[in-house]
């Protein structure tokens, strides 16, 4: 971890992203040299047992010379995920209706399932009536 009293990087630009319990801070940092650098952190609140909170951090440095390769990498695992999951939410965590949804989706499908054998079962028992072959009696 950096010590503060080395050297304390100047702030150029600094832009905050909120989600939820975390906030992520894209700061833009000067080195000694006068180039430019990202940090990337991600700050997570948490609660004590008696009422308080604290945060957690996580800090990424990235310098220029890495930009374009961690720009693709990043967009192309995005995309990944985008193009297999969808941009939906899916977790519990996320969405507090997660459980009724997921139990309703089962009972759909289970209901889906039954009419399906229900519709195959009618659909073979007209099958069966219709190849009955009634006598004239007239004849």
């Amino acid at each position: 971890m950096e010590n503060q009293n080395d050297y304390n990087a100047e702030e150029i630009f600094s832009k905050a992203l909120r989600a939820g319990r975390r906030t992520y801070f894209f700061d833009v940092r000067e080195t000694k040299a006068g180039d430019y650098y990202l940090t990337i952190t991600e700050s997570k609140k948490f609660t004590n047992e008696d009422g308080t909170f604290y945060y957690k951090k996580h800090k990424i440095y990235l310098y220029k010379e890495d930009f374009a390769e961690f720009n693709s990498s990043l967009k192309e695992t995005c995309d990944f995920i985008i193009e297999n999951k969808g941009e939906e939410v899916i977790s519990e965590r996320h969405d507090k209706d997660f459980e009724m949804k997921k139990e309703k989706k089962e009972e759909s499908d289970s209901t889906d399932k039954s009419d399906s054998t229900d519709k195959k079962e009618e659909e073979e028992e007209e099958k069966d009536f219709a190849d009955v072959d009634f006598e004239n009696d007239d004849e």
